[in-house]
Formats: structure tokens, C-alpha cells, sequence
């Protein structure tokens, strides 16, 4: 592209929320010019989701004042195959199955579109703006609806032999607890939004059937109810059973941590969402797994980081797959 600026347009596909930001590209990174309505996925079957996004994206290039969209970049959680741009039945999306997203932009919008599986995308942005920036080698690792991680590797994006490289989400950490990714004790059962609601509706249960009456939730009618934010607001404000939650989270990411920095030897690790608004209740046991199991010279080379971009990595993220297509990260 010659160096210059350019308009993009991110679109960011969740188990939570679909929205589509146009953003301008440039040695001084990335900015989000306009934010479209962000839309709540359970309200929209895959098809009527697929149709206001696209008007969104219109929505955007009106936006761009009549200069050139240079592309569309589509973040999106695996598995899915970003050859052939298309979503895979992950997970957290019931019902998008085998979905050709970015032939489907790409025929309502005549805007060339790329599709990178979200933890990815999340990487890239961090690795070029973000706590990740001057590493050669990173991991970004969600912590949200899923878990998953993305993994820059020697200066580049590593997908894999088939495009799912850093579903780490699936591993098994344990025999027992929460499930994730359809695998109980899976790193993504305790390290996911989901999954730490699970958790704690198992050791609510355990203290009503005690007889006791803990004030993170009162009654069997609330248990269903429960959130993983609802724990980590009431640890914050020293409730026993929510951070005793918080530290069986903390211990098992610090055990999966380990494993992947034992394997992959990386600089840093960065982690974004919940971690980042748990930090204090989550690293510390973690932190303990850590020095007990990692290999000390691989433990001193790599800083475990929050995402610096924090809550708008997902509004850049699809900036950034954008970019990346277009050979913008080279000359920032």
C-alpha cells in the first residue's frame, strides 16, 4: 500500500456481542473512526446476524466519505479454516455451521474480506500495539465467553498444519470440572466465562447443601442465575466463596500456562478480558503454579502481561486482520 493511510473495516463475531468498527491504518497504528450498534448474537439467528452486519458495513463506508475501503477483516472464534473463510461450528456460535463469511461480504459489499480465528487477530493487535510490541515471540490468550490463544511465532502468525493452532481451550487439565470446548476439566471449563459460572454455581451448591448460606448467592432460585462477573465483583469486595472461586481459576491457569511456556518458550504472555479484570484475584495463585512447575530459565525468559489493549482489542482486532492482508504491519 505504499506506506500510506488507509480505511478498513473490522468486524468482530462473538459468542456475545457482533460488531463492525471502520477504522483508519497507519505508522502510528490503528483508530477506530466509527462504531456501528453492537448487536447481542443470541438475539439473531446466523442469517439475520449475517444481514445486519452487512448493512452495518455499508453503514461504514458511508461513513469513509468516499474514500476507498481498502478491505474488510472478520474476527471470529474457532475453530474455523481462514483459507477458505470459513466458520467452522465453533463452540460458543450454536448454529453457525460451515458459514463462507468472508464470500458472503465479499458478494454484499465488493470489499475484499479476510477471516482470522479471533484469539489471532487478538494477537496481532497486541504483538503490534499492545503489551506484546517488540517480541519476536508472544502468546495472547482469551479469557472471555472461550478461551483460546494466538500465537506469534518468530515474528510471524503460527496457525498450524490446519488452521488450529492455539486451541488450547480444549486441553484437559483436569478428570473433573467445569466443561468447555464439550470436555470436562478443559482449560477453557475453568478459564472462561462459562465455565467460572459453572464453577461457581458446583461450590454454591456444595455450601447450600452444607446448610450454609453464602452471600454470593442466597438461594437455589439465584444459582441459575449467576455470572462470572457477579463473582468477580463480589471478590473484589472480599466475599470468601468468590475468591476462593477465583483461586481454583488462578491455580488451573497457572498449570496450563505452564505447559505452554515449557513447550513454546515464548517472551511474554499476554491475556486478556477477564483476566485483565481480575488480575489481582487470578495472577497471585497462578503466579505460584507457575514457579513451582515451569522450567526455571523458561520462567525468567517470559513476562505474563494483561492485555494493554484491554476491552478494545475486539474493536481493532479486525482492523489489524485487515492490515495484516494488506502488508500494513510491515511499515509500522
Amino acid at each position: 500500500m505504499g506506506g500510506k493511510n488507509m480505511l478498513v473495516i473490522g468486524i468482530d463475531i462473538g459468542g456475545t456481542k457482533c460488531a463492525v468498527n471502520l477504522g483508519e491504518l497507519s505508522h502510528n497504528g490503528a483508530e477506530v473512526l466509527h462504531k456501528c450498534e453492537v448487536r447481542k448474537t443470541a438475539a439473531y439467528s446466523p442469517a439475520e446476524m449475517l444481514k445486519a452486519l452487512a448493512q452495518d458495513v455499508r453503514s461504514c463506508v458511508e461513513k469513509g466519505n468516499g474514500q476507498k475501503i481498502e478491505g474488510i477483516g472478520i474476527s471470529c472464534g474457532g475453530p474455523l479454516d481462514s483459507r477458505t473463510g470459513t466458520i467452522l461450528s465453533p463452540p460458543n456460535l450454536p448454529g453457525w455451521d460451515k458459514i463462507r463469511v468472508t464470500e458472503y461480504f465479499q458478494r454484499e459489499t465488493g470489499i475484499p474480506a479476510w477471516l482470522c480465528n479471533d484469539a489471532n487477530a487478538c494477537a496481532l493487535a497486541e504483538w503490534k500495539l499492545g503489551a506484546g510490541k517488540g517480541t519476536s515471540s508472544m502468546i495472547f490468550i482469551t479469557f472471555g465467553t472461550g478461551l483460546g490463544a494466538g500465537l506469534i511465532l518468530d515474528n510471524r502468525l503460527y496457525a498450524g498444519a490446519c488452521d488450529m493452532a492455539g486451541e488450547i481451550g480444549h486441553i484437559r487439565l483436569s478428570d473433573y470440572g467445569p466443561a468447555g470446548y464439550g470436555k470436562m476439566g478443559s482449560f477453557e471449563g475453568f478459564c472462561s466465562g462459562g465455565g467460572i459460572a459453572q464453577l461457581a454455581r458446583s461450590m454454591i451448591r456444595e455450601e447450600l447443601q452444607a446448610g450454609r448460606k453464602p452471600e454470593l448467592c442466597g438461594s437455589p432460585e439465584e444459582l441459575e442465575r449467576i455470572t462470572a462477573a457477579q463473582v468477580g465483583t463480589a471478590a473484589k469486595d472480599g466475599d470468601p466463596l468468590a475468591r476462593k472461586i477465583l483461586k481454583r481459576v488462578g491455580l488451573q491457569l497457572g498449570k496450563g500456562l505452564s505447559v505452554l511456556m515449557d513447550i513454546l518458550n515464548p517472551e511474554c504472555i499476554v491475556i486478556g478480558s477477564i483476566f485483565v479484570r481480575n488480575y489481582d484475584e487470578i495472577w497471585p495463585y497462578a503466579q505460584e503454579v507457575i514457579e513451582r512447575e515451569t522450567l526455571p530459565a523458561v520462567r525468567g525468559a517470559c513476562r505474563i502481561l494483561p492485555s494493554r489493549l484491554s476491552e478494545s482489542v475486539g474493536d481493532i482486532a479486525g482492523l489489524v486482520v485487515a492490515g495484516y492482508h494488506l502488508g500494513w504491519e510491515e511499515w509500522i
